[in-house]
């Protein structure tokens, strides 16, 4: 599903209808059919949107990818009241809707993939001092979109830069 077909060609949208088609037609869980039929209606309604705002192809992959990362957040939310509640099979489920998400969201880098992320825009833009870390994050986030988390890839650009 998701991750599995990393297709550079194929967009967010088209692997969410190609994934729904194919785990139908495997006869997966329910759980994970239901997610990713909710995931094809919000993105369509999100197309439906953008086609009102005179967008004619539909919302792009940035605005696929916040719906889905705002679905997480929501899951995230409701696992955790469900936890509290005492309602631990609603959490599971929620906790398993978010793991049939994520599989469409990009993975972070982290680690050496970072860093090497990190060097490279460093030295591209020239950057010397700290006062160089929000360019090279606009940098980095521009060439990296939706796998940049901010806390750990600016720690990553002030390491760089004080290496430097």
């Amino acid at each position: 599903m998701g991750r599995e077909d990393t297709s550079e060609t194929m967009s967010l949208k088209a692997r969410i209808v190609q994934a729904l088609k194919s785990e139908t037609e495997k006869g997966a869980s329910d759980v994970e059919l239901a997610t990713l039929r909710l995931i094809e209606c919000a993105v369509r309604d999100r197309d439906v949107c953008a086609r009102g705002r005179g967008v004619g192809e539909g919302c792009p992959d940035a605005d696929v990818r916040a719906v889905l990362e705002t679905m997480v957040a929501q899951r995230e939310v409701s696992a955790r009241e469900h936890d509290s509640a005492g309602r631990i099979e609603d959490a599971i489920r929620e906790r398993e809707e978010i793991e049939v998400i994520e599989k469409f969201l990009p993975v972070p880098l982290s680690g050496a993939k970072l860093n090497a992320a990190v060097q490279d825009i460093v030295e591209d833009l020239g950057a010397s001092k700290l006062k160089d870390v929000g360019r090279c994050m606009s940098a980095l986030k521009d060439k990296f979109p939706g796998m940049v988390e901010s806390g750990t890839a600016g720690k990553a650009v002030r390491d760089a830069l004080t290496r430097s």
